[in-house]
């Protein structure tokens, strides 16, 4: 099945944003994933052309096959693991990743800190401590469950990563009211 990698897509608003666009000009797909697209047929270079301006008009932009698109697949990967998985995890990072897009993972991650600029596991990091803002924000779950939900091995790790990565303690920031957070798709 033809895929297309989109890049940007960081949450369901994404993914219905993306089918938006695909209804819109009336371009069949079979299904739209964070960060793809898979169609029965690929478009035809007109149709793609259309969809490449309308995705970029809402943020996205298409990637060509390659590695850009195995950065956004390993972004796309981790986001929705780290933002939208509420399974606690059963491996390391490493393995998943490199399960997932059927790659060694010295490979992805050394194309991921070529590209990006930071390490694989600083952007995990990244993504882990925005998971922890949004949970302490919600006020649904304890620290404890937090740390636990996120394979951090003790709550005092999380804290200590949450003071290093924001400059403050996670009680402090619940105390502020949640702090500002980040935009995910500058991730």
């Amino acid at each position: 099945m033809p895929v297309i990698y989109v890049k940007n897509m960081v949450c369901p608003r994404c993914i219905a944003a993306v089918r938006e666009s695909l209804d819109q000009l009336l371009i069949p797909y079979s299904t739209v994933k964070l960060g793809s697209i898979s169609f029965v047929d690929l478009p035809c270079a007109e149709k793609r052309r259309e969809l490449e301006e309308s995705l970029q008009s809402r943020g996205f932009e298409l990637l060509e096959q390659g590695k850009s698109a195995l950065i956004s697949q390993v972004k796309s990967i981790l986001i929705e693991r780290i933002q939208h998985s509420e399974e606690l995890m059963s491996e390391n990072y490493s393995s998943f990743i490199s399960n997932k897009l059927n790659h060694e993972y010295t490979y992805l991650s050394k194309l991921f800190s070529q590209v990006e600029g930071i390490t694989i596991e600083k952007y995990i990091t990244k993504l882990k401590i925005e998971r922890v803002k949004e949970l302490i924000t919600y006020n649904e779950k304890s620290l404890s469950e937090i740390a636990d939900l996120l394979s951090y091995s003790s709550v005092a790790y999380l804290s200590s990563q949450f003071k290093k990565e924001t400059g403050m303690t996670p009680s402090h920031f619940k105390k502020q009211g949640g702090g500002q957070r980040k935009e995910l798709d500058k991730l």
